[in-house]
């Protein structure tokens, strides 16, 4: 589900139940103490990681969290994984293809009392306000968060940076399944790029909505 909005170069993997797999050593002393739930989530996203990894001729490493739990990646290579109940995946890329990669799932399904409210700028409230009035089939407050954290996720590898839900404005395309992110702090300079905004693409279907940014890298 997840590499059918990821461009081709990205090795994308993804589940709907979980995988009963051996950790390395470096893996298991992070989640030693985790309770189940946990557990699952994180060895089934290392299992969707390293078959991900291998489709791009890389052997099993293990991928201990790193920096705000990202995970750490071999040398060439930018990826993300994201968990919710019921699915799993991961996206990875060679940093000779692509700059950056991030990816989210969620439950199609509105968020909790509150979180809108929390996570949402005021034209961001408007915009999702006008979606839901327009149809009912994609939990539009949902899809905000998941983009949201997926722009998180791309932000946070080429940066090492903290962004908050209220540093970055999106506007949501419902047609063409797309969204944008305005990058509302000063934009850090990477790579001699200012990192000043994100183009992702989203998609809600068998009961979740999934979001995903891949920015091709930069050629010189």
């Amino acid at each position: 589900m997840i590499s059918d909005i990821l461009p081709e170069p990205v090795a994308a993997v993804d589940t709907f139940e979980d995988h009963e797999v051996e950790l390395f050593p470096e893996e298991e002393e992070h989640i030693a103490k985790a309770v189940d739930k946990r557990r699952r989530e994180f060895t089934t996203g290392r299992h969707c990681a390293r078959t991900a990894l291998g489709r791009l001729g890389f052997a099993p490493v293990p991928l201990p969290p790193g920096p705000r739990r990202a995970p750490t990646w071999p040398e060439g290579v930018v990826g993300s994984i994201t968990h919710c109940k019921g699915y799993r995946a991961a996206a990875v890329g060679r940093t000779s293809e692509v700059w950056t990669i991030g990816i989210d799932a969620e439950p199609n399904e509105p968020t909790p009392t509150g979180v809108l409210d929390a996570i949402a700028l005021p034209p961001e409230l408007a915009m999702v306000s006008e979606l839901a009035a327009a149809g009912d089939k994609v939990a539009w407050d949902r899809l905000l968060f998941s983009a949201k954290e997926t722009v998180y996720k791309a932000w946070f590898p080429l940066t090492q940076a903290w962004l908050g839900f209220e540093d970055a404005e999106l506007t949501i395309n419902p047609d063409d399944g797309t969204f944008r992110a305005r990058i509302l702090v000063e934009p850090p300079v990477v790579d001699g790029v200012p990192v000043d905004g994100f183009t992702g693409r989203w998609l809600a279907r068998e009961g979740f909505v999934v979001t995903a940014i891949a920015v091709p890298a930069m050629t010189t």
